[in-house]
């Protein structure tokens, strides 16, 4: 399997698993979108917003609740099908950040939670720039993994090993804003600003490795696969978490640019 084709496949296999990636995907701070405000220098509430690669609405949802008027765009059909099913107040379309079903100059925020990376940034940049308003804001979000928790990164490298032939990779430090800003707009058309927030969640350790489960690399591996590794897995989080509890940290890395 090329590497394009494999890209391919992981973008599409949510879709048979939202219903899992909704019940134990994490959501965002607050903190995050004070920070969103503070660097687009306006406010979400009352503000047109698209939320693009929307899922099962996690973050969607959190930008409604801010007051913005937020339509989610979508193009998986198991994603698209639940996110209808949990918001059903929420207006949602199909689409993609590649060739967005959206009007020139109709948003005053764009925004990307754990998606841009889908998108070929050749087509996605100049159509973020078209359908913001001037002044209007791009905000693009990962949940990522901070590596100086030790039993974090130690996870993260028994998942690079067990999965290395399917394209999972060691995680690196992307060495700060620049480099993650580089990698979100190789054109350098966009001038962003790189912020981080970290936060986390306790969750029962079942709920730990669903989340897990819901990410492509464990759903391109297959079931047998991925059982292997959750079976081992489970063993050494039970002896790290005694009482059954894994306290999740993550760091939201956000991108902030502004429409001249």
């Amino acid at each position: 399997m090329t590497a394009s084709s494999l890209h391919a496949t992981r973008a599409h296999a949510f879709n048979a698993a939202a219903a899992q990636y909704a019940a134990n995907r994490p959501a965002y701070p607050d903190a995050l979108f004070d920070v969103i405000e503070e660097l687009a220098g306006q406010e979400l509430a009352g503000a047109r917003v698209a939320d693009v690669g929307a899922g099962t609405g996690i973050g969607t949802a959190l930008l409604r609740d801010r007051g913005a008027e937020v339509v989610a765009v979508e193009p998986g059909d198991g994603m698209a099908g639940e996110f209808r099913r949990v918001h059903p107040a929420i207006p949602i379309v199909r689409g993609n950040g590649n060739d967005l079903p959206l009007l020139t100059d109709s948003l005053d925020f764009l925004t990307y939670a754990q998606a841009w990376h889908w998108t070929d940034t050749s087509r996605s940049v100049p159509e973020a720039l078209r359908v913001l308003r001037p002044g209007g804001a791009l905000a693009l979000w990962w949940n990522t993994h901070p590596l100086d928790v030790t039993w974090i990164a130690d996870q993260a490298g028994r998942i690079a090993e067990h999965f290395s032939d399917i394209g999972a990779l060691p995680k690196v430090e992307l060495n700060g804003g620049n480099a993650r800003a580089a990698l979100a707009d190789p054109s350098g058309r966009l001038d962003f600003t790189y912020r981080t927030v970290r936060w986390s969640r306790r969750v029962p350790v079942e709920t730990h490795l669903a989340n897990l489960g819901s990410h492509s690399i464990f759903l391109v591996a297959g079931e047998e696969r991925a059982t292997a590794f959750f079976t081992d897995e489970r063993r050494i989080l039970q002896d790290l978490f005694p009482d059954g509890t894994v306290e999740e940290t993550y760091d939201v890395e956000l991108l902030v640019a502004t429409n001249p």
